[in-house]
């Protein structure tokens, strides 16, 4: 006898009339965002303040302002040959980003105006640092430190204020690692966070050492095993469909690999990992890296010194290991003996330094639980006080020097100088330094005859257009960045010992001269 199946039920759910909205955030988030966004308008004050007067223009900042002129203009990737000497990604938003400036304030130094676009990028990183603080458990104060340290701290003011890769590079890992630590642990957060990093390394190679950190904070936020491959799984689908437009870039134009008359992504990584010369070890009194290291240590030693001890302390605590892993990273690669170190290196070990100091601070808080006791209260209260008394008096001469020191007043006159004082500007070939190239393209000499000093001796292109060497240039600005490195542009010398100065600003030490090339010596 057949039985019969059992009937089935479905119970539909009412519909609504309309879609609930969402409960409201927690207070607390609320409290953390007028924290958070009151503390970054403090520190954004003190960084905008006097920011076109200190510190003094380089050409780095210069070359960096004038690739993303080439992009917004259409002129590719590079206001001359792009050898991929960097990836492209951070002068491409500076690019989006440098317009508003410029056309805001034409008359100032093209440099300066560059440097106000910076200031949307340095408050994402702020408000992150705050954001990861409070994602890796930081008290409200703890997370606040970590913010106002990174933010107030006079080496940090001076770097942050300048145009450099480094600082989009920074705010993109930062972004990276406050979606790893995701309380909500979505797979797209994962995924968001590996693409991140790929904008990350590809606004600055460098920060690619740092990816340590973001596996170590998935790792210990996607706590069970069984979410975990999911997690670096979405993370690297999210590095691989980013990052691999920029190798693709160069393959299609056919520099991928080293060959005859071309340049190639693979040779420049060749040059920047075996041919470039090293800058020497801190240990060398002589050495680039003990000069460089000890300007930093000038500007600020409290934030270096506390945070190498608070990375080490780090290490040991668990919330604290993913910024102490970049922190440690980051630092061995800057002492180690014969490596390269850049100028603005320090603009990546900033923030991560910021995020251990303050999260030792808030571990020993906690530990020392003064809540159960009066006299507890009193060594907390006792440390913050001695700490302050340290560090304020340095911090308020290194901050009181940036926002009243102006350094770039003589490279101002000297614009103003091409802007007004030259005859023939469209006809003239001037050789200068990147900072005052976009000015003077900006003041109608033509593109292709203001030439970056380098280019002239190291650029075949730009030797065809100059048949005659040193007798086809007009004139030559002379500034401290380009008579350093005299040894070795031959060129650059003979111009300049066949030349008269025909106007002059600033100190001797930091002289500018717009030189006239007098073509009829030998």
């Amino acid at each position: 006898m057949a039985t019969e199946a059992p009937t089935q039920v479905i119970i539909l759910a009412p519909v609504p009339d309309q879609i609930e909205a969402p409960p409201p955030p927690p207070r607390g988030s609320r409290t953390d965002l007028y924290v958070a966004l009151g503390l970054t308008a403090v520190v954004l004050f003190f960084l905008a303040w006097n920011i076109t007067g200190f510190p003094t223009a380089t050409d780095d900042e210069g070359t960096y302002l004038a690739q993303a002129w080439a992009v917004q203009n259409g002129h590719g990737l590079a206001h001359y040959t792009y050898w991929y000497d960097h990836p492209p990604l951070a002068w491409i938003q500076l690019a989006g980003l440098a317009w508003v400036p410029a056309v805001l304030a034409p008359d100032l130094l093209a440099v300066a105006g560059g440097r106000i676009a910076m200031i949307p990028v340095v408050a994402a990183s702020l408000l992150l640092v705050y954001l990861i603080g409070r994602r890796l458990e930081f008290s409200r104060w703890a997370a606040a430190s970590a913010l106002l340290i990174f933010g107030l701290s006079p080496l940090a003011i001076t770097m942050n204020r300048q145009i450099y890769l480094d600082s989009f590079a920074v705010a993109w890992m930062l972004g990276a690692l406050a979606l790893a630590l995701s309380p909500r642990k979505h797979l797209w957060h994962y995924a968001a966070a590996g693409a991140a990093t790929a904008v990350s390394v590809l606004s600055k190679e460098t920060m690619l050492i740092t990816v340590p950190a973001v596996l170590v904070a998935m790792w210990q936020n996607a706590a069970r095993t069984s979410t975990r491959p999911w997690a670096f799984g979405g993370y690297t689908s999210g590095i691989v469909l980013v990052g691999v437009f920029y190798p693709l870039y160069a393959l299609l134009r056919g520099e991928l690999f080293p060959g005859e008359g071309h340049v190639s992504l693979i040779g420049a990584w060749q040059f920047q990992l075996m041919s470039r010369s090293g800058t020497g070890t801190v240990l060398d009194e002589g050495s680039g890296t003990h000069s460089l290291i000890t300007s930093w240590l000038y500007y600020d030693a409290v934030i270096l010194a506390a945070g190498l001890v608070a990375t080490v302390v780090a290490l040991a605590v668990r919330r604290l290991r993913a910024p102490a892993i970049a922190a440690t990273i980051l630092a061995v690669v800057a002492l180690r003996p014969g490596g390269y170190l850049p100028a603005m290196y320090v603009v990546q070990v900033l923030p991560f330094f910021a995020l251990v100091i303050a999260g030792v601070a808030d571990e020993g808080v906690r530990r020392l639980r003064p809540e159960r006791s009066w006299w507890r209260w009193s060594i907390v209260g006792l440390a913050a006080v001695t700490a302050l008394a340290l560090v304020v008096p340095r911090w308020y001469v290194g901050v009181e020097r940036a926002l009243t020191t102006d350094d770039n007043a003589s490279y101002l006159a000297a614009a103003n100088y091409l802007r007004n004082d030259l005859p023939d500007q469209p006809d003239t070939t001037i050789v200068l330094d990147d900072v005052l190239w976009l000015d003077a393209v900006n003041a109608g000499y033509s593109r292709e005859n203001v030439i970056w000093f380098y280019k002239l001796d190291l650029d075949t292109e730009v030797a065809a257009r100059l048949p005659g060497g040193w007798r086809d240039v007009d004139y030559i600005v002379s500034t401290p960045a380009l008579r350093q490195d005299l040894s070795t542009l031959p060129t650059v010398t003979k111009v300049l010992a066949n030349s008269t100065p025909v106007a002059s600003f600033g100190p001797v030490d930091g002289r500018i001269e717009i030189r006239r090339v007098d073509k009829e010596k030998s």
